[in-house]
Order: structure tokens, then C-alpha cells, then sequence
């Protein structure tokens, strides 16, 4: 939920919500690791969630013009 909210706390707005229980092929949990990422590219993530979710909406506000 904290992924709906930020984009609601940007926009002002409440997200219209419909939950629903566990579909099929819903993930309960990942094990993800960017090590080997990291470790061949030099990538370090530098911004937090809420940073790209503020520039993702400015940039669809700017290109939609709204």
C-alpha cells in the first residue's frame, strides 16, 4: 500500500481502490538482489521510492500538460 500512497500524496488525490484477495499468480515474496548489478556495472541505486515516484509525476504532468 505504501507504493498506492505515494502517488495519492503527490497528486492530491485518492486512488479508487478495489481489493481483492490473492490472485493465482501473485507474488508472495521475491529474493531479489542487484549484488552482481552492482558489483559489474558500478550501479548504486541513489534515489529512495518517493524521489522517482515525484519525478515520475512531475514528468506525466509536464508532458501531458496537466
Amino acid at each position: 500500500m505504501h507504493a498506492v500512497r505515494l502517488p495519492e500524496c503527490e497528486l492530491g488525490r485518492t486512488a479508487m481502490k478495489d481489493l481483492l484477495p490473492m490472485q493465482p499468480k501473485d507474488v508472495l515474496e521475491t529474493f531479489a538482489d542487484i549484488g552482481d548489478l552492482m558489483r559489474d556495472t558500478g550501479f548504486v541505486q541513489s534515489n529512495p521510492i518517493e524521489q522517482g515516484v515525484r519525478n515520475c509525476v512531475a514528468c506525466y504532468r509536464d508532458y501531458f500538460k496537466v
